[in-house]
């Protein structure tokens, strides 16, 4: 395990400016340590011939192309509108703006 001395965690508590008991100092340098050799793992896991990943399978683009098809008339689409005006939707409302 690496070796996190309570000196230690109270200089990176102070440079955080929070202020630790001893018995946090104490709790913190077992889990900081604990975090310290985790990372130590996948460090020495991760060799230098393995490629940086950033999804485990390759992503391929989703998208479709973008090709112009029919559509509705400005009729069509407001047909079924409750309020219509000047070919534009009307609702009410939701700000006090004039």
């Amino acid at each position: 395990m690496s070796e996190l001395t309570p000196d230690l965690v109270r200089h990176l508590a102070s440079l955080a400016r929070i202020q630790v008991t001893d018995a946090e100092v104490d709790r913190f340098a077992e889990q900081l340590s604990l975090i310290v050799e985790s990372v130590a793992t996948v460090n020495s896991a991760v060799a230098g011939d393995v490629p940086a990943t950033s999804h485990p399978i390759p992503m391929a683009n989703v998208f479709r192309e973008d090709v112009v098809e029919p559509s509705l008339t400005q009729e069509q689409a407001l047909s079924g509108a409750a309020d219509s005006d000047q070919g534009r939707f009307r609702v009410a409302a939701i700000l006090d703006e004039e």
